[in-house]
């Protein structure tokens, strides 16, 4: 048999193995190994070539084998294979992006061959006729533009994501592969997304979609480019919510492949940080809660944790459509969730209560905190990981909503949740547990009297010893929205209509409270330094009065700097609209009570 037959079938028969996932890594770092290597690749024979572009791919992982091949000269043959057959320049461009794959050194090295000619090469591939060559192309130029400052044309950009829709409707592994490079292209660019929606890819994308049956591999890269299109803009998400396709996202949450589901709850994660469509009722329906609930079950973690993510957006709702969460059995779960080791499973859970609890009437929180029950929330506040301390003390600031009777709930079983976000306040080092754990004693301080100086007593020790009490402490936080947090406790504790609160202004006095209050005029940060000019000023006269008149006049003084500071809930759902409904915030009544929804 001739040489050159058994050398071409050996090359194919290798080539297939490295094609494969489960092919073993070669090792460049042996020099043997690397000879070899170069020896395939500088082969006349197409075949031979072929399987060193494929081991290239298959093994080039580290930036140390990167570097290894580029000092090695791979990189120049590989420019060379580019002018090749069909083969040889798509085996290439796949080389080629597997050695520049985020390492700027290795793209340096790419765009100084020969004066610019490689990147000149891989920008007229992306005419090529083959939709494969069309297809590399583009990856190779994504990668080389998140890699460094190339690739970075306007005009190059928007090719690049018209390229890549219309390879959607090519057959095979082409379509199925395009959706993942627009992805890649576009996360985390708000530019790129807002590029891709001036020509039209959401509705392109939909009416994929609506083509009837696709394979699970691009469904998926079709439901992850639609999440990703929608994370920011919120243009994009009204262009989706009008190509009538959620009942097709919907089915997706069924769908047998655990890629897909996963997909589908990323996509209506993203659908739904839109305050707009949340008010309409749009993600509400049971064909979208239903499923949602269902997968909180699935015995995938990563499902499990994709559809917390969705649930955490979708429970901000802002009608009487909680009862559906609730009815469905959501609580119970989530609450089970809550408890994973999982640490993913865990925050998202607390993070889908907390958001459960916003705006939810008194008989849902009760039903909440029933099934979460004073001592697991108590522990959730205290858990080794920040990030659960913070959702969970955001689930306090919702479950007490300024009213006595659901300030209550904090003081049963001897106040271990009181105590315990109390603990937290005074030794957090994370300053988002703080300020979430401030605006819960806030909340409580715009209870009754007795709730008043529940929170007094925490916040101020009645210990002669205690020369800097850490309220103090947070009043002088480099934070600006700990301070924010801390003067607004301060207000709600010595709201004049209360019996002690004249008490409890001279015991602030006593503690230095009062004086750093009116050193506040000037802090740096100017919605602070304004509030607190209002406070400062208020506080400071109620001292300088009579008993009788230092009441009236703060009452009189009190509204009008209520009505100055909150606005009604609507507008605080504007300022989230504008902000592009990451946050929604509100307020009620003349004495500031602060609830929050966060999207995820």
């Amino acid at each position: 048999m001739c040489p050159c037959i058994v050398v071409d079938a050996g090359a194919r028969s290798l080539r297939m193995i490295f094609q494969s996932k489960l092919a073993p890594k070669y090792d460049f770092l042996q020099e043997n190994n690397l000879k070899f290597l170069l020896l395939l690749l500088n082969s006349k024979n197409e075949n031979v070539t072929d399987l060193a572009a494929s081991i290239i791919k298959h093994s080039c992982v580290s930036r140390e084998e990167q570097k290894v091949l580029c000092d090695a000269g791979v990189l120049q043959r590989l420019v060379c294979l580019l002018e090749g057959s069909l083969c040889q320049r798509d085996s290439s461009l796949d080389s080629i992006a597997a050695v520049v794959k985020n390492n700027s050194e290795t793209v340096s090295q790419l765009v100084g061959i020969k004066n610019g000619i490689a990147l000149n090469l891989i920008v007229e591939l992306m005419k090529d006729r083959c939709p494969r060559t069309r297809l590399l192309s583009c990856v190779c130029l994504i990668l080389i533009g998140q890699a460094s400052c190339y690739v970075q044309e306007h005009e190059i950009k928007t090719k690049l994501i018209l390229i890549l829709t219309e390879l959607l409707e090519e057959h095979g592994q082409v379509g199925d592969e395009a959706p993942f490079a627009l992805v890649t292209l576009i996360t985390d660019n708000e530019d790129l997304q807002k590029q891709a929606h001036s020509v039209n890819v959401v509705e392109k994308l939909c009416n994929f979609l609506r083509q009837g049956h696709i394979n699970r591999k691009r469904l998926q890269g079709i439901l992850l480019a639609l999440s990703e299109l929608c994370s920011r803009w919120e243009k994009s998400r009204n262009q989706f919510m009008s190509s009538m396709v959620l009942n097709i996202v919907s089915d997706a949450l069924k769908h047998e492949c655990v890629d897909v589901r996963v997909a589908a709850c990323t996509s209506i994660s993203s659908i739904s940080r839109s305050v707009k469509n949340l008010f309409a009722g749009h993600l509400t329906d049971e064909s979208i809660v239903l499923p949602l609930v269902q997968l909180l079950h699935d015995s995938s973690s990563r499902v499990q944790a994709a559809a917390l993510k969705a649930m955490c957006n979708v429970v901000v709702d802002f009608k009487d459509k909680k009862t559906i969460f609730i009815q469905s059995g959501c609580v119970k779960q989530l609450v089970q969730l809550s408890k994973s080791m999982d640490s993913a499973l865990k925050i998202n859970a607390v993070w889908a209560l907390r958001n459960l609890t916003f705006h939810a009437d008194r008989a849902g929180r009760e039903h909440i905190l029933s099934e979460l029950t004073e001592a697991q929330l108590a522990g959730l506040i205290c858990d080794s990981e920040p990030r659960v301390q913070e959702q969970a003390l955001a689930l306090v600031r919702n479950l007490v909503d300024g009213c006595s009777e659901t300030i209550e709930s904090i003081f049963r079983e001897n106040a271990v949740i009181l105590d315990a976000v109390t603990r937290q306040v005074q030794h957090a080092a994370s300053p988002e547990v703080c300020i979430q754990g401030m605006f819960a004693l806030g909340n409580v301080a715009a209870g009754n009297d007795f709730h008043k100086e529940a929170v007094m007593t925490s916040l101020l020790p009645p210990r002669k010893e205690e020369l800097n009490p850490f309220l103090l402490k947070l009043l002088r936080s480099s934070d600006s929205l700990l301070r924010t947090a801390a003067v607004w406790c301060v207000v709600n504790l010595t709201y004049p209509d209360c019996p002690n609160s004249s008490a409890r202004v001279s015991r602030l006095r006593d503690a230095g409270i009062i004086s750093q209050l009116k050193a506040m005029v000037n802090d740096i940060c100017l919605d602070v330094k304004s509030s607190f000019l209002r406070l400062s000023l208020v506080l400071s006269h109620v001292l300088s009065l009579p008993p009788l008149e230092r009441i009236r006049y703060a009452h009189s003084r009190w509204k009008n700097m209520a009505r100055c500071f909150f606005a009604p809930c609507d507008a605080c759902l504007n300022r989230a609209l504008v902000s592009q409904g990451q946050r929604v915030e509100g307020s009620t009544g003349d004495r500031p009570f602060f609830f929050l929804g966060e999207f995820r």
